[in-house]
């Protein structure tokens, strides 16, 4: 039931509207003046207050101003008696929901009161989803690397600079950049996205800057592209490293002139974005191999971060792993789990080539696929499941968990070429050499064991 405050110093207008709400289905409460308005809301919390303008010693304008101070989301419609369009205009920038002149007309008191019902439920609904949004894209973990990572977020988010982060796939560049993103002036604004790499070259630039109707097959619509649609937020160019340079020539002079063109078109918009971009290459070396533009990289690379990869952060692993066995186990209706000592152990000895995308990828796995309530080291994949892993493959000691010589063969050649190719800077040709095996052997085995390379 909805409960509505109704604030009016006349006592027939807070009976009378009393009595008509009551037979609609909502619950009325009806206060005589402002002040005493501040305190039931503080109570009550309504869904919505009717309040009148001209009371003494404390006006609806005042009590609007104050109620919007200490509940900026509270609902308000203003009622008077001597309505005029100023008088409407004030309450209105004071953050009225609307205002309704008195004598008040029945029909038009209980439309008001279900559009603005609506509009709180929308309220709250959006509130929750952004929460739970925020709640799914937390970083997790107190690791050093981590904590460092967060105070730069900290320093860097609230100022206007254009950012550059670095790192592996699966370490959480989105995260970083929608951190960067809540926690700047433009929090209210949109944060849009683009994946780079994801969008054909010959659609980018619809997507990036949009399109008018008939400027090619398929154009049956007018667009508005990723540009336009962050305008006074935030446009995250993630895997930047993948656009073609005749784009990168687009984009750097849109960076540069904060104005573009639809494809097709020849009207000049004029945007207000901050630029975050991301990738997994190093931009350094494609600079030098002339498939990156040096005065792009620039342009972006204002404030520079680096997230670091999981096997760099393995204290923050048991904080993570716990944490998306939650999430899971909530998200699919499962009975909680949790993992064993053994398990667990295992888990953070493992050098995780994919990141926290990998970790997450199989806790998702187990939640769904492990019968108890406990998840043994039995349970692992093969892969994962060695006694004993040192750090970043380096040396030292491996007892394979395989049943089978074959396995246990496949096992140990999959955790070999890991071992060289990380040793050989995740250079093919060098590590064939090394190991002196063909280039494309080395190229059937890295797809046939899933190996993911890091460069």
């Amino acid at each position: 039931m909805q409960s509505i405050l109704i604030v009016d110093d006349e006592k027939s207008i807070r009976d009378s509207l009393t009595g008509i709400l009551q037979d609609e289905g909502l619950s009325p409460v009806s206060v005589e003046s402002g002040e005493a308005a501040i305190v039931k809301v503080s109570e009550e919390k309504p869904d919505l207050i009717l309040l009148d303008i001209w009371m003494p010693d404390m006006d609806g304008m005042e009590t609007l101003t104050r109620i919007r101070d200490i509940y900026p989301d509270q609902l308000v419609v203003i009622m008077s008696g001597h309505g005029t369009i100023e008088t409407a205009v004030k309450a209105t920038k004071l953050g009225a929901y609307d205002f309704i002149e008195k004598p008040l007309s029945l029909e038009k008191v209980l439309l008001c009161i279900q559009n603005a019902v609506k509009v709180g439920q929308l309220v709250a609904e959006n509130r929750e989803l952004k929460a739970q949004i925020n709640k799914e894209h937390q970083m997790i973990g107190d690791s050093k690397p981590i904590k460092e990572l967060k105070e730069q977020i900290k320093i860097a988010a609230p100022t206007s600079g254009w950012i550059l982060i670095t790192g592996e796939n699966g370490t959480g560049k989105e995260l970083v950049a929608r951190a960067i993103h809540l926690n700047s002036k433009r929090a209210n604004k949109p944060f849009v996205e683009v994946n780079c790499a994801a969008i054909p070259e010959e659609l980018i630039e619809s997507e990036l800057f949009g399109h008018e109707k008939g400027s090619f097959t398929g154009a049956t619509t007018q667009r508005r592209g990723k540009f336009d649609q962050a305008h006074q937020g935030t446009l995250f160019l993630d895997e930047i490293g993948d656009m073609s340079l005749k784009t990168q020539a687009k984009v750097l002079r849109i960076l540069q002139e904060r104005k573009f063109e639809r494809v097709g078109g020849n009207k000049t918009i004029e945007v207000d974005v901050r630029v975050i971009a991301a990738t997994n290459k190093d931009l350094d070396k494609e600079i030098a191999e002339g498939t990156f533009r040096e005065d792009l990289y620039y342009r972006l690379n204002v404030i520079p971060f680096h997230v670091p990869p999981l096997r760099e952060r393995k204290a923050d692993i048991p904080r993570l792993a716990t944490h998306f066995l939650e999430y899971f186990c909530s998200k699919e209706s499962r009975e909680s789990k949790t993992l064993d000592d053994e398990a667990m152990q295992v888990i953070k000895n493992y050098s995780w080539p994919g990141n926290v995308r990998e970790l997450k990828n199989l806790i998702e796995r187990l939640v769904i696929m492990s019968p108890g309530s406990t998840i043994t080291c039995n349970q692992l994949p093969q892969s994962i499941s060695y006694k004993h892993q040192p750090t970043a493959m380096g040396k030292g000691s491996v007892v394979v968990l395989a049943d089978t010589f074959r396995t246990a063969k496949e096992e140990f050649e999959k955790l070999f070429l890991l071992q060289k190719l990380e040793e050989h800077d995740w250079n093919i040709s060098r590590t064939a050499e090394a190991i002196e095996i063909e280039r494309s052997n080395l190229h059937r085995k890295i797809k046939a064991y899933g190996i993911v390379m890091k460069k």
